[in-house]
């Protein structure tokens, strides 16, 4: 028998969890699979939480994205730890050079330009979640709509990849993220605006935008995911008070373990990610969201 306490167990909270931390590395939509694989367990509890304005699955999905941050932040500890060096390094020139130390990125140290370039290319989907991000997850966290939205995941993918193939073919080489300009930066940031979709990926779209802008599938993947560790952490820190106030009553544990799987399962994910677009594409995971996609809508249709 399974233990539930506020109509979510702990079976269903390590599913989740597990999903979470996997579809929101891989490029398929965690948020759209968290619509989708539920109704097709039949887990009427979960689907309807996710169209209520005040529920349990608010305080759950808090825990799930901060599980995922922590979960990117120890696989990029040392990136972190870099970032953080040359961000001392670089307001220790302040003194010596004014101001212009923290504004010109030209001369910047190079982990201190990719920190600013990071809060650049977050800022956008930032301010966007805020006002949009509740409404449109409870106007189409339905699992038609997440079904839908998954093959135009996969299809966005695709016409990535192909235009990524044409381009390269008039380019030798790819372009380093360390060229990168603030402008540049806030074009593949705001690309994932598109993931509040359920169905979107975060991932997916982001990597598409860097592959246009004609990174190596290994550099866009690691934009890409170094990228989605502030706004996933933001996300959940955001909506903390959901977790500590009444929707997390009950559900806290659950909650807890959910955030643990999801964790492990985002290590994991990334650390397979990272060697997988050493030398692939986004092409099977475009394949992958276009079939499921259309056979979730034919059985959401019936």
């Amino acid at each position: 028998m399974l233990l539930t306490v506020n109509h979510l167990s702990y079976f269903q909270s390590i599913v989740m969890g597990l999903l979470q931390g996997v579809t929101e590395l891989f490029p398929v939509s965690s948020l759209g699979h968290g619509i989708i694989v539920p109704g097709l367990l039949h887990w009427n509890n979960m689907v309807s939480a996710q169209t209520s304005k005040e529920s349990f699955f608010l305080a759950f999905l808090v825990a799930l994205h901060v599980g995922t941050a922590i979960g990117l932040i120890v696989y990029y500890v040392s990136t972190w730890r870099d970032i953080v060096l040359g961000t001392l390094r670089q307001l220790g020139r302040v003194r010596r050079d004014g101001i212009s130390a923290l504004t010109n990125l030209d001369n910047a140290d190079p982990n201190y330009r990719l920190l600013v370039l990071l809060i650049i290319a977050t800022i956008p989907v930032g301010l966007v979640g805020l006002v949009f991000e509740h409404k449109l997850r409870v106007l189409f966290a339905k699992p038609s709509y997440a079904a839908g939205f998954l093959v135009v995941n996969g299809f966005l993918m695709a016409g990535g990849e192909l235009l990524r193939r044409r381009s390269m073919g008039r380019h030798a080489a790819a372009v380093r993220i360390e060229s990168t300009t603030a402008l540049q930066a806030a074009t593949v940031g705001s690309s994932q605006i598109l993931a509040l979709f359920a169905g979107i990926s975060r991932s997916g779209a982001s990597m598409v935008a860097g592959l246009l802008r004609g990174y190596s599938h290994e550099d866009a993947a690691r934009f890409s995911f170094l990228l989605a560790t502030p706004v996933i952490l933001l996300a959940g820190v955001y909506k903390i008070t959901d977790f500590l106030g009444p929707n997390g009553d009950g559900v806290r544990l659950q909650s807890l373990v959910g955030a643990v799987v999801a964790g492990v399962a985002a290590y994991l994910s990334v650390r397979f990610l990272s060697t997988w677009f050493h030398t692939r594409t986004l092409w099977p995971f475009a394949i992958y969201s276009v079939i499921a996609g259309g056979a979730s809508l034919i059985y959401f249709a019936n």
